[in-house]
């Protein structure tokens, strides 16, 4: 019975120590056990069991101790005991629109001899697995060339160090300039100081308008404005004034302020001659553009008396435009209009305007007076000359009542000759027909008829008032024409004077 009891408490004690070990085994699983979540990402350090790291490096990639360069994605992963390992869990590395990542690695070979920057990776995704950067990869320690686009990435923190950096943005009205800090030193500089694209310098080629996702501090990028693009040099009172009116001197000693407005542009293919020689866009103003406006606007004004100037502004535009174009035309810069607005004030050179407009008000006073009086003078002319025309009409009336008087005396004239001419005539035939009457019927017998003719056509009484006592035919003759006679005397008292 002893021995059975012994035997029973030995089996009891192996279960226990059997259920013991498999407690002390499943916990053992069950630390062992890691998650990681979906936006996690896993490093692993190994403490012991796997030797030293060769000299120089950082990130374990043969199990040696120390950081692992592989990295725990998302899941379970088991057999990582926490006595030999130690995990840290990490957020993936996420980029934002409108930015770009730049990375640092901390391990891997050393850079060659004026190298700045590792080069770029043509598969971007092979670079960012640790172990293969650091083995296959052959990747390189230090600032990397490639950069991470928006999007997320799992990459050992361990390795590498990002940067979270805006994207460049070449926008609308500008062109980019490359400063590249990466590539070949050029054997010889060019004169222009412009290099190819595989070469360290400023670039000959331009970024045109759009987003690029480059290493912003292996590529320096400048932004150049291809508008047009207005500078005041006005009172600071004035809308679109950059700095300070223009203070000149003329030849008479005068001086005064000028407004000066300079338009300009820069065409997109001399953008890199632009940053080249001058730099950026404040760089323009400061460095080339303002001095030179400046002086010339200041040695023209010296070569003309005040007065002269102040009335030769479209002059002096013309003038100091053709200036500062060429100027500026070395430089890739384009002027493309020199407007002066207000020249002097009333400090400066009041006193001289208001002589010149006193004078101004009198010179115009007297072209209105010329003008009036030439006016005048032509409403006198005018005058005289209707005055000749009516003169001239009456004349001619005149002389044409002179000849219609003329021609109407030579009708008279003719028409009396004609009617004497027709009198004669009548005369001359009744003497005939009287001379041929007498000598047929005789003289006495020929007067009587003609008598009787003349009492028939005058309706004259021939019963005679006069008792005539004669024997013959002329008593009887001279009783008629007594009658006659009588009757005519009658009628001339009865006929009513005109």
């Amino acid at each position: 019975m002893e021995w059975q009891d012994m035997n029973i408490t030995r089996a009891k004690s192996i279960v226990v120590s059997i259920a013991v070990i498999v407690i002390l085994l499943g916990i053992a699983c069950f630390v062992s056990i890691i998650n990681i979540g979906g936006n996690e990402v896993g490093v692993v350090e190994k403490k012991f069991g796997g030797g030293n790291l060769p000299s120089g490096r950082i990130l374990a990639t043969d199990g040696e101790n120390g950081i692992q360069a592989k990295i725990l994605g998302p899941g379970w992963h088991f057999f990582y005991w926490p006595w030999q390992y130690k995990i840290t869990k990490t957020q993936v590395t996420e980029i934002q629109p409108g930015s770009v990542g730049l990375l640092q690695a901390a391990d891997g070979r050393s850079l060659e001899t004026g190298a700045i920057y590792a080069p770029e990776w043509d598969d971007p995704q092979k670079m960012l697995t640790a172990e293969y950067f650091l083995t296959d990869g052959q990747g390189y320690k230090g600032p990397q060339l490639s950069v991470l686009k928006p999007g997320k990435y799992r990459i050992n923190p361990r390795l590498f160090t990002v940067t979270v950096t805006p994207v460049t943005n070449v926008k609308a009205g500008t062109v980019g300039v490359v400063k590249s800090n990466v590539g070949v030193r050029p054997a010889e500089m060019p004169a222009d100081g412009l290099v190819e694209d595989n070469q360290r310098g400023i670039r000959k080629t331009i970024l045109s308008p759009q987003e690029y996702y480059l290493n912003t501090k292996a590529y320096e990028v400048t932004m150049i404005s291809t508008l047009k693009t207005t500078v005041g040099f006005l009172p600071s009172s004035v809308k679109g004034s950059d700095m300070d009116p223009i203070e000149v001197k003329s030849a008479d000693g005068f001086t005064f302020p000028v407004d000066v407005r300079v338009i300009y542009h820069i065409e997109k293919e001399n953008a890199p001659r632009v940053v080249a020689t001058i730099g950026d866009g404040e760089m323009i103003l400061t460095k080339m553009l303002m001095p030179a406006v400046r002086a010339t606007f200041r040695n023209n004004a010296e070569k003309v008396k005040a007065l002269d100037y102040v009335q030769q502004r479209s002059q002096q535009e013309i003038q100091s435009l053709d200036m500062i174009k060429e100027q500026m035309k070395s430089y890739g810069i384009t002027i493309d209009a020199i407007l002066i607005g207000n020249v002097g004030d009333e400090k400066s050179l009041g006193m001289l305007l208001k002589t010149q407009t006193d004078r101004e008000i009198a010179l115009q006073e007297q072209k209105t007076f010329e003008v009036q009086q030439a006016a005048a003078e032509k409403q006198k002319n005018l005058t005289r000359t209707r005055q000749q025309a009516e003169e001239e009409k009456r004349l001619a009336t005149a002389e044409y009542g002179v000849k219609v008087a003329e021609q109407e005396k030579q009708k008279r004239i003719i028409e009396a000759q004609a009617e004497a001419e027709m009198v004669k005539l009548v005369a001359q035939a009744k003497a005939d027909a009287y001379k041929l009457i007498s000598e047929v019927l005789g003289n006495d017998n020929a007067a009587l008829l003609e008598v009787m003719k003349l009492v028939a056509e005058s309706n004259i009484r021939i019963t005679p008032e006069v008792m005539v006592g004669s024997s013959n035919n002329s008593g009887t003759t001279d009783a008629l024409m007594g009658t006659i006679l009588k009757d005519m005397l009658s009628k001339e008292k009865e006929t009513p004077t005109k």
